[in-house]
This record gives C-alpha cells, sequence and structure tokens, in this order.
C-alpha cells in the first residue's frame, strides 16, 4: 500500500477490519462492599467454542444413558469429587479443582447467528432464532467492548482483542454472527480483531507493521499532519467522523508502541511453552491471549476457528471430529493457560470462561452420527476472578436434555461476568443517540464464586 495514501485522510481503508477501543470510564454506581465475587477479576478471557459443543461429550457424560443417547466416549474422574467428564480432556480432568463446570445453561434460541450474539452480549438480538440477520449498529455491544469504557489500559494497546477471526457460518444467509462488536456503543469502541494463524511461521499482526520504511519521527509528523486537517474539518461531528478521529489516534499508538508489539511476539516464548499450548490456531492464539492479558489488555476473546469443516457444529460424524479435530486442541490449550495463569498468579483476578451458543441433542443421528442443535440444555466451564474451584453448578435430567436444578441463562452467565468485572448492575450508558440502556440482561449467579 502506498503510504500517502495510507497516512491520508483516507486512512479508514488502512485500518478496516480493525478497531481501537478507547480507555473512558464510566459513571461510578454504588454497589454494596459484601457482595461476592463483585470486581474481583482484573480481565477476563473468553473461549467461544462457535459452533455448539455437545454437553454429553464434553462435560456432562451420562455413562448409564440407552447408547443412541450416551455415544461412543466414556467418562473420566477428576480432581472434582463426583465429577466426571468425557474421556479426551485428559489435560483438564486433573485441573478441575481450579474450574467450575455448569451444567444447567439453557435458552429457546437454535440457531447459531442470533444466539452468538445472546451469548457474546447477554442481551437478546435485534431479531432472535434467526440466521438471517446480519450484524449492525443496533447490536448490544460485546462484552469487551462494554469493559473498555469501565479500563484504563496502557497507552497504545487496545481494550479488547478478538481472535483468529469474527465468528460466521458459510451456510447462514447472515453470514457473520452479530454481537462481536460495539455496536451502538458506535465503532471507536469496536474490538481489535487479529486475524490468521499464529502457528504458521510467517504470521504478523499487520498493523503493528510500520507502512513501507515509514519510521516512527515520519508517523510523528503525519500524525500532526492529520491532526491539522482534523481541526480545519470540526464542523463534521457525526459519529464516523468522531470515531475515526480517535481510531486514527489509537492507530498511530498502535504503529509506535512497543509494549504491544511485545505482547505480540511469540517468538519470546519458549518452545516447550509454546508445544504445551498445541502448535495449532487455537492454541497459540490462547497463548497470545495470555501474553495480552499479561500486559494489561482487560478482555481477550478466542473465537473457535471455522474453517467450513472442523468447528463445534457437528451434524455429521459427531465422534470423529470430537475425537480428532476438536476436543484434543481445546484440551491442551485451556489446561495450559489455567496452568499458567495459576504457576503465575494470575488466575485469581483473571475470568477464563469456555463456551458455545448452545449444546447438541442428546438423541444422536443414525444416518451419519450426528448431534443437532439444542438450546435447551448445555455445558461451560469457568475459572478465576473469584470463581470456586472444584465445583460443580447445576445439574441436568438423565440425557441432558433439560436442566434439573438450577438453571442458567447465557444473560446470566454475560451478567456474571459483568459482575466478576467489577460492572456495577445499575449501571447505563448512552449509545451513539444519547439514549442511556442498560447493560445487564440477566442476574449475577452469585453461587459460582467462592
Amino acid at each position: 500500500m502506498n503510504r500517502r495514501v495510507a497516512l491520508s485522510a483516507g486512512a479508514a481503508g488502512m485500518f478496516s477490519g480493525l478497531s481501537f477501543s478507547p480507555t473512558w470510564a464510566g459513571d461510578a454506581v454504588a454497589v454494596p462492599s459484601q457482595v461476592p465475587g463483585f470486581g474481583k477479576a482484573k480481565r477476563c478471557l473468553l473461549l467461544f467454542m462457535w459452533g455448539g459443543p455437545s454437553q454429553l461429550d464434553t462435560f456432562d457424560p451420562k455413562p448409564n444413558a440407552p447408547s443412541e443417547v450416551r455415544g461412543e466416549f466414556g467418562a473420566i474422574p477428576t480432581a472434582t469429587p463426583g465429577l466426571q467428564i468425557c474421556e479426551h480432556f485428559r489435560n483438564l480432568a486433573p485441573l478441575t479443582n481450579l474450574v467450575t463446570v455448569i451444567r444447567s445453561l439453557n435458552h429457546d434460541d437454535p440457531a447459531h447467528l442470533s444466539s452468538a450474539h445472546t451469548a457474546m452480549t447477554g442481551q437478546l438480538p435485534p431479531v432472535n432464532k434467526s440466521d438471517d440477520e446480519p450484524p449492525s449498529r443496533d447490536d448490544s455491544p460485546q462484552l469487551g467492548a462494554l469493559l473498555s469504557k469501565f479500563r484504563d489500559v496502557p497507552l497504545g494497546l487496545p481494550a479488547s482483542v478478538t481472535m483468529p477471526w469474527k465468528t460466521f457460518h458459510p451456510a447462514a444467509p447472515g453470514g457473520e454472527s452479530p454481537g462481536q462488536s460495539a455496536g451502538w456503543l458506535g465503532p471507536v469502541a469496536d474490538p481489535m480483531l487479529v486475524t490468521g494463524d499464529p502457528n504458521l511461521s510467517n504470521w504478523s499482526v499487520p498493523a503493528l507493521q510500520l507502512l513501507d520504511g515509514l519510521d516512527t519521527q515520519r508517523l510523528d509528523h503525519r500524525r500532526a499532519l492529520l491532526a491539522s486537517i482534523d481541526r480545519q474539518q470540526q464542523a463534521l461531528t457525526d459519529l464516523a467522523t468522531l470515531g475515526m478521529t480517535t481510531q486514527q489516534e489509537q492507530a498511530f499508538r498502535l504503529l509506535s508502541s512497543h509494549q504491544i508489539r511485545n505482547a505480540f511476539d511469540l517468538s519470546a516464548e519458549d518452545p516447550a511453552t509454546r508445544d504445551r499450548y498445541g502448535r495449532n490456531i487455537h492454541g497459540q492464539c490462547v497463548l497470545l491471549a495470555r501474553r495480552l492479558l499479561e500486559h494489561g489488555v482487560p478482555f481477550v476473546s478466542v473465537n473457535w476457528h471455522n474453517d467450513g469443516q472442523n468447528f463445534w457444529d457437528t451434524h455429521g460424524n459427531n465422534f470423529k471430529r470430537l475425537k480428532h479435530d476438536l476436543i484434543p486442541p481445546s484440551d491442551q490449550a485451556l489446561a495450559a493457560v489455567l496452568t499458567d495463569l495459576q504457576d503465575r498468579g494470575m488466575l485469581e483476578d483473571t475470568l477464563v470462561v469456555w463456551v458455545g451458543e448452545f449444546g447438541r441433542r442428546p438423541q444422536i443421528t443414525t444416518s451419519n452420527a450426528g448431534r443437532e442443535h439444542h438450546p435447551f440444555c448445555y455445558s461451560g466451564l469457568m475459572a478465576g476472578g473469584g470463581i470456586k474451584g472444584g465445583s460443580i453448578y447445576g445439574a441436568s435430567d438423565e440425557i441432558a436434555k433439560f436442566p434439573s436444578d438450577n438453571p442458567m441463562s447465557p444473560r446470566d452467565l454475560v451478567a456474571t461476568m459483568l459482575h466478576a468485572l467489577g460492572v456495577p448492575s445499575g449501571t447505563t450508558l448512552n449509545d451513539f443517540t444519547g439514549r442511556p440502556r442498560g447493560l445487564y440482561g440477566g442476574n449475577p449467579v452469585l453461587p459460582l464464586f467462592g
């Protein structure tokens, strides 16, 4: 790209797909000082298992169920008394003393796109139960975008990062899932999107490369030039212009930030550590997420990658895909990051959440050994940030079709995350029209906290 074009008033094109969150703080709202778990987490890692993992084949196996429900996998004991999980989560099993397994998540939306919006924002989407609606600025803000309003971030670092790409479904008319941007907060608060496979030897973050020999001194000169142009255009005060001004400043900070360059430098990790996370796109993204959290990024979302084949939407070949393509890299990376956060003294104030948009139907499809969508009961996992370790929350019936105890909605899950991250339930933020909006779509589940 020509530098003159990239750093002119048309700089928006350079950063399309990359947006930068501000560091504004929301208004303080009084909260009881003794509420369990409030504000225990300084940062959050969301491991989003796009496609909908089967509860029976992950964290809620039913070894006594009929074979057409139980499936091919066995159950293994864990470090938590009374907790069995799928036999292929071998790395996680001895670490469940660090986590709470949730077995009663539920809602009624079987569509990937709209249910993902709810899972990522804690709010119902503008159009519910639909795979037809693409993202829009009417969407609720993704949790990381909300958090950007309540966290001061070291200079040059983004407030929220999503990788390795946004969730999308190749067969869904709407394509990309709503709820992954800042939505009604406006583009200035959009999470930074980092794409690609960090496991590749030639992988890099394009926005971190100074353009075509442009050093920091010349970059500062261009920033001053753009500022001069902006002052002459102060009459243009619509949302897009204001957003672009902030994005320009954040972009310049990003390009010249040594701290964020260091955070993204996976070569600084010992090869054995990289091996421990898994030499695959998910494992290296989770390792990168740990580095970003260590350097001061408050929120990182690692979406399960979707190549159109090997994601958690297992309508066919459920057991083969889980055994070979899905569970091993997920188990390896989850165990590695939990271990590292614990060893570094970070787990107690780092919230880790492993969840998808829904679960799978208990009855196996006989024609292709698959499981269909099932939002009415599914499982997830939480750790750190004040969450109890070695615990089970909720329960399902004998075939994991419906919750039998302590049902919990995805809106309650996100409300619990906001609570742990210190966002008071009474807080509102103004949307781009100036209308105040509440941030909580559900209720924090306080028994999850130790």
